[in-house]
């Protein structure tokens, strides 16, 4: 079978669906409203769609990994943002280093697992 992809788009929940929002704007995403309780988030070509629809046992269990370029100005940039004081039940953890690159982790105010890592190369 061959075609060409264009996307990838997960769908993730809330469980305060306006918080979750806000908290996504503030990391930088664009919110596009779709209907209530249900819009999609972009960074570039990049996007998720968020809802209003919460299973802890789903939400526990999700985890997104999105590669970034430069893993230290993006944890510096995530402190910056004060997301912790913000937002009740937001976790950062900071940058750890594995074999295959480096990656920070943000739990968001759901408590779903974000990973920001960036991958080593052969020519580092």
């Amino acid at each position: 079978m061959e075609h060409r992809a264009i996307s990838i788009r997960p769908f993730i929940g809330a469980k305060d669906f306006e918080l979750s929002s806000s908290f996504y704007r503030d990391l930088g995403f664009e919110e596009h409203i779709l209907s209530p309780g249900f819009s999609l988030f972009t960074i570039e070509k990049l996007g998720f769609y968020l809802q209003s629809a919460y299973v802890k046992d789903w939400i526990d269990n999700t985890m997104i990994f999105l590669e970034v370029e430069d893993v230290s100005r993006y944890w510096n940039d995530l402190m910056a943002l004060g997301l912790q004081s913000k937002y009740e039940g937001v976790k950062l953890t900071p940058i750890q280093v594995n074999d295959w690159g480096r990656e920070c982790f943000v739990h968001d105010p759901s408590g779903i697992l974000w990973h920001f890592g960036e991958f080593f190369t052969h020519d580092k």
